[in-house]
């Protein structure tokens, strides 16, 4: 009992529900549906097959809105930062992909995620407040409590199964992120998605959108638990889904290589090794009587019965001509069933097909073994198992080269699975993993722990994967030299607002502009630190956050001679020395020419005259 009286308008509802739940959605009436429900003959409104649903072009205009803020380094919570390529961005995701669609554009080979699955207790990000300004989201996705971590309260909300959005919630906060995530994707890329029951309908649908139908490559099914679980539908779901679609234009999948060892050639056959195979196929004499006969072996006379359940493969022509091309294997007892070559040289592939059946992923309990082990307690619940993780890394990546990103990291699973894989086969695969600073519940075993938040957990994780592998190597021989090559590291960026002062909208009067107007005669923030305005910089310019970055004496050189950035005094001998080593493109900061507007236009010509694209911030 709740004290609450009758609610004579939600009965009503629950009636009609159970006569015509056709004419529901999201638990609202369609008034459409329920006249043609009604036998009204009525015609739909934009009638096609379209995936819709209550904000979704808000939620399109949220992922049309820029975004002015940076990611700044922080090398106290890295391993190896000038040196490794992998990366770990504590941040608000949709922002952060916004952020890095300049500098990964189409650079990133595959995409996994364990978003929320929406099951009615999740607490998650979704654009719930459409009136509101720019500022007044950056400002909410950023409320901090007095210790300066972020607060449940302005950043995340429940999504219940009571809410009349609760399906639309749920899409509005995937979509733009997912729109964002195939730009990041290579032609060739590959993303995948987990995802359980409460909306793998969905997905399939918003994926169909955002990738094109033609792209979707299969749902993959994995076993999560061993031993069932009481249900009140008296059904246990033990499983979980693997959502795969490609970028448009994925020509291998890795996957595992054939094992050959059965292949043999024992009577020296010119094509090479072979094996037996079958050569029936399931029909009965009465469905393909033209495959019903004895076969004779012309050199020993010997015949063979056709088995009237299961008939020979071929007709007596075909099977002449196989006969003749020596593809038939006669056995000497003829109870025994001939069978045919087959050749390895004849495979168009080498790689054993990757079954939609994840049969060799571990369940939910070698998830928590690895969480216990790797940080000696489980501090994080509902995390996948590296066999998981592992099994479409592998299937996909094949070049040192390849990229691979998880932005719902939680604890960062996916990069101990990359760090695992690259140990296991010499690769060297990067990893770019993002996770909001969310703080841990204060009953929690992480809390307990000591990790303020689940970014610390993830980060944590890393450098414990990144010490064991080490620990391991110790006093072993790198014979290969997979051991040298291997990256083990991260750097850590957080999100931050933008190091220079963005122009505001919201003025109102002469005053307020006449103060914008000077508050931007400075355009960099006062409290900006050189090192962030480069990085800056760089992703604003398009520059992966792993660029070679050299200091100079009075700039920074950036991946040899692809850049310049002069961030902290300009005069005639940088000037000189820049032109010499002759740049692409040569990027400073305004105030550095001190009002000396004859230095900075002879500066200007002197780079135009070199052929030296020249910015001024």
């Amino acid at each position: 009992m709740d004290g609450k009286s009758l609610n004579l308008t939600e009965e009503k509802l629950n009636k009609l529900k159970k006569i015509i739940p056709e004419a529901f959605t999201e638990k609202m009436i369609d008034w459409e549906k329920l006249k043609v429900s009604l036998g009204e003959n009525i015609e739909f409104k934009n009638e096609r097959y379209v995936l819709n649903w209550a904000g979704k072009s808000d939620a399109f205009r949220v992922l049309q809105s820029p975004t002015t803020a940076t990611l700044v380094p922080d090398k106290d919570e890295s391993v190896n930062f000038d040196t490794t390529e992998n990366i770990f961005i504590e941040g608000e995701n949709l922002e952060v992909l916004k952020v890095l669609q300049k500098s990964y554009f189409g650079k990133i080979k595959m995409i996994y995620i364990d978003p929320p699955y929406n099951t009615g207790n999740d607490n998650f990000i979704y654009p719930d407040k459409f009136s509101e300004t720019k500022e007044e989201y950056l400002s909410r996705i950023g409320d901090k409590d007095e210790t300066g971590y972020l607060t449940r309260e302005g950043l995340f909300h429940k999504n219940s199964k009571d809410s009349g959005h609760y399906h639309s919630n749920w899409l509005s906060m995937m979509y733009p992120r997912l729109f964002l995530a195939r730009n990041l994707l290579r032609d060739d890329g590959v993303i995948f998605i987990s995802i359980d029951d409460n909306e793998v309908h969905n997905l399939r649908l918003l994926m169909n959108e955002v990738f094109g139908e033609e792209n979707f490559v299969a749902v993959l099914v994995w076993r999560r638990r061993a031993s069932s679980a009481f249900a009140d539908n008296n059904v246990s779901t033990d499983h979980e889904y693997v959502v795969c679609f490609q970028k448009g234009n994925f020509s291998e999948y890795v996957g595992k290589k054939k094992n050959f060892k059965s292949y043999k050639n024992p009577d020296n056959d010119p094509r090479g090794d072979w094996v037996p195979g079958d050569l029936t196929v399931g029909m009965n004499a009465s469905m393909r009587p033209n495959q019903a006969y004895d076969l004779t072996n012309p050199k020993t006379g010997k015949t063979y019965s056709y088995n009237p359940n299961r008939v020979w493969a071929y007709i007596p022509s075909s099977m002449q001509k196989l006969i003749e091309e020596n593809r038939i294997v006669f056995p000497e007892d003829i109870s025994q069933r001939p069978m045919m070559k087959r050749f390895k040289n004849d495979l168009k592939d080498t790689n054993n097909p990757f079954s939609s059946l994840m049969n060799d992923v571990g369940l939910n309990t070698e998830a928590t073994k690895q969480i216990q082990n790797i940080m000696d307690r489980n501090i994080f619940e509902y995390s996948k198992p590296l066999s998981l993780n592992k099994t479409v890394i592998e299937q996909i990546t094949s070049s040192d080269s390849d990229i691979v990103l998880d932005f719902f990291a939680g604890s960062a699973t996916f990069a101990h699975a990359v760090l695992d894989c690259n140990k296991n086969d010499g690769r060297n695969r990067k990893f770019i993993l993002v996770q909001l600073p969310e703080k841990c519940n204060e009953n929690s075993e992480a809390f307990k722990a000591g990790y303020k938040t689940i970014a610390e957990i993830g980060k944590e994780r890393i450098r414990r994967v990144i010490k064991k592998i080490k620990k391991e190597q110790e006093g072993k021989l790198d014979l290969d030299g997979n051991a040298s090559k291997q990256d083990l590291g991260f750097k850590v960026f957080k999100l931050q607002n933008s190091n220079f002062k963005i122009w505001r909208t919201k003025i109102e009067n002469k005053e307020q502009l006449i103060e914008q107007l000077q508050q931007h005669l400075e355009p960099l923030d006062k409290n900006a630190k050189t090192e962030d305005v480069l990085y800056e910089l760089l992703l604003k310019s398009g520059v992966p956050l792993t660029a070679k970055i050299e200091q100079k004496d009075g700039f920074y050189l950036i991946n040899d001679n692809e850049i310049v950035l002069i961030l902290e005094k300009v005069d005639k001998k940088i000037i000189k020395t820049v032109i010499v080593i002759k740049p692409q493109k040569v990027i400073t900061i305004d105030r550095l020419f001190n009002n000396n507007d004859k230095l900075k236009t002879n500066t200007a010509l002197q780079m135009k005259n070199a052929g030296i694209e020249f910015k001024v911030v």
